[in-house]
């Protein structure tokens, strides 16, 4: 695993977790950008490695909330994340010695970087779900039921903030900051699920910001090389190019917090081959030819199909030339317990999870060739 990251990770990082993000996450470009000056700042961000944690350390899981759309048009300020982190420990009179992340996916795997970096802390490696998520209650840290999600805090790009003391459940966590996020212009800084270092340890998805790297620095390599991207994605994490395509038709809508539609993918060998993906924030459910290939929580993953490159859900367009990655999940989101909160079902979907062979690498290393 790493022990730090430095300015030289960053382009690797933003890679690796926009394909680790299936869609979701949002762009890491502008992230990447701030993730830099702070970089040039401090010199570099300590990774905590989650099976070496202080069992007594108070932490906190941080991350942007919100629909990934509202970025494009929409600049973050830059605080939102470290002034939710203030505001809770206000609240809770108790400061914070460690930042743990949400989701590996795309921005919101430099969000907390950033974060630990203006706070002063580490930031532990590892997330709380091996990809992204579209819901708050989908985070491993939940599923043995001594974390909460509340108290939660919350702040815009401008000066409002909020905080959310104690919910029922995860799900009205969720439904309450998702609405706040909307009214806030559709994203928000998010401080939640406080929890000790013994927690951290034992339901993290262990070593994905050094896997995310070690992913990004394989697709750079490949690239230099002239291999096939695509095709060494796929085998570095475990999965297979499923097709590869021209996208001939995006639908997409901004609703209720979240970017939500689908997409139909042409296969470039044979016009009668057809993948379906449905997407909320994250690419869901993939069919082809109407028959089941992929579902959460493993991962579906679309890449630009000469350079790997991520795409997330909010930049699809009509007529990329892409390679559609399937990748098996991490083993704890597998569980009968964890299916029942991020399996098919959980998204409406009439479908039973079929897993794809094997887990996502747990060790922060990719596979190799």
């Amino acid at each position: 695993m790493k022990s730090k990251i430095t300015i030289d990770d960053v382009n690797a990082l933003g890679i690796g977790a926009g394909i680790l993000g299936t869609g979701g996450g949002g762009d890491p470009y502008l992230e990447g950008i701030q993730l830099r000056r702070e970089l040039e700042k401090h010199g570099s961000q300590t990774l905590l490695d989650p099976q070496m944690i202080d069992e007594n350390v108070l932490a906190v899981v941080v991350g942007m909330i919100g629909a990934p759309t509202a970025g494009i048009e929409k600049l973050r300020e830059g605080t939102e994340i470290i002034r939710a982190v203030r505001l809770l420990e206000r609240h809770l009179g108790q400061k914070f010695g460690a930042i743990v992340i949400a989701e590996i996916g795309g921005a919101n795997s430099m969000g907390p970087l950033v974060t630990g970096l203006q706070a002063g802390v580490p930031t532990v490696d590892g997330d709380g779900m091996g990809r992204a998520f579209p819901e708050l209650q989908m985070c491993s840290f939940l599923l043995q039921g001594d974390v909460t999600v509340a108290p939660l805090a919350m702040a815009d790009a401008g000066v409002a903030t909020a905080v959310i003391p104690k919910t029922k459940t995860a799900v009205w966590s969720e439904r309450l900051a998702r609405n706040l996020a909307t009214s806030m212009g559709a994203t928000a800084g998010l401080a939640c699920m406080v929890m000790t270092g013994k927690q951290v340890k034992e339901y993290c998805v262990p070593y994905t910001v050094s896997l995310a790297c070690r992913l990004g620095e394989r697709v750079i390599q490949a690239r230099a090389k002239n291999e096939d991207v695509s095709d060494v994605i796929a085998r570095s994490l475990g999965g297979k190019v499923q097709l590869r395509g021209k996208i001939t038709d995006v639908f997409r809508r901004t609703t209720r917090g979240w970017a939500q539609g689908n997409l139909t993918v042409e296969s470039f060998s044979d016009s009668s081959v057809r993948l379906e993906i449905n997407f909320q924030n994250e690419f869901l459910i993939a069919k082809e030819n109407g028959n089941v290939v992929a579902t959460v929580p493993d991962m579906i993953c679309i890449v630009v199909e000469e350079t790997g490159e991520p795409i997330p859900t909010e930049r699809l367009y009509y007529g990329a030339r892409v390679a559609v990655i399937v990748v098996p999940g991490a083993a704890v989101l597998k569980t009968s317990d964890a299916l029942q909160v991020v399996g098919p079902r959980a998204f409406g979907y009439d479908i039973e999870f079929s897993p794809l062979p094997g887990d996502l690498p747990a060790s922060g290393e990719i596979l190799h060739d």
